[in-house]
């Protein structure tokens, strides 16, 4: 396993695999299973999933496809999405799930974190931040697939979820979500800089050295890509791809 943990996100919806822009305009990417199996011969460690319609169609998580999911992937596994009580968690960990991620419910109570990391430990709970700059400056967390602005910065919101528990932070950048165009490292290093949990950047990875600079300069302690590793090309044609091992190994120990 690396130093610096590097995994694909993946988008769920209706049971497949998407991929949005600036969290918008899901495109269809194939089989969650296909993908699964092709990161299982890359050897990849670590999967994350997040169901982008289950809060807003005010659904449970798809235990069919996470079932599916764990039975079929050789690594650790995340899953994020309609997760708003304790028996939620203890149903997708049941299935072989060994985190679980919640967004938009942290926001609407936050003892819930407390709650939840104290029935399942800190190790399992992952607090998923979306964040987008404001139009006069600086950020903001929203939640419900970013349609519902919170008025929370991040920074604040991601130090009370660290008190509250969290043993780990996914932190999305909204603005760079599927562009290619790089981290957003100002918005990671500002909640690294204030957290002594984990930190994992996600949104905006589009090659390989911007893992190093999300790392070296933002201080994130993982790396999530969803196009990067979703797509080929300018055209952006569907083929689910990871960098060699053997690269990351010299891009990150750099």
């Amino acid at each position: 396993m690396l130093m610096t943990r590097v995994m694909p996100c993946l988008l769920l919806k209706d049971g497949g695999l998407v991929k949005t822009v600036k969290f918008k305009n899901p495109g269809y990417i194939g089989d969650p299973i296909n993908a699964i199996r092709i990161y299982n011969e890359k050897e990849v460690d670590e999967l994350i999933f997040l169901d982008i319609s289950a809060t807003l169609d005010h659904r449970p998580p798809p235990y069919k496809v996470l079932a599916e999911i764990a039975g079929e992937c050789f690594m650790l596994v995340t899953y994020g999405g309609g997760v708003r009580d304790v028996d939620t968690i203890r149903q997708i960990l049941s299935l072989g799930i060994e985190k679980v991620a919640i967004n938009s419910y942290a926001v609407e109570n936050a003892d819930f974190v407390r709650k939840a990391s104290e029935k399942f430990g800190s190790s399992t709970i992952v607090v998923s931040i979306d964040a987008r700059r404001k139009f006069f400056g600086g950020y903001e967390v929203c939640t419900h697939g970013g349609r519902k602005s919170s008025g929370l910065d991040p920074v604040a919101f991601a130090v009370k979820m660290a008190q509250m528990g969290a043993g780990e932070i996914l932190l999305t950048a909204m603005d760079r979500d599927g562009t290619q165009e790089g981290y957003d490292i100002e918005l990671v290093r500002d909640v690294t800089n204030s957290v002594d949990v984990p930190l994992i950047a996600c949104g905006g990875a589009g090659k390989i050295e911007d893992f190093r600079a999300v790392v070296k300069e933002g201080k994130a302690s993982a790396c999530a890509a969803g196009s990067m590793v979703v797509y080929f090309g300018r055209n952006r044609a569907v083929l689910i791809n990871f960098p060699e091992r053997e690269k990351l190994e010299e891009i990150l120990g750099e």
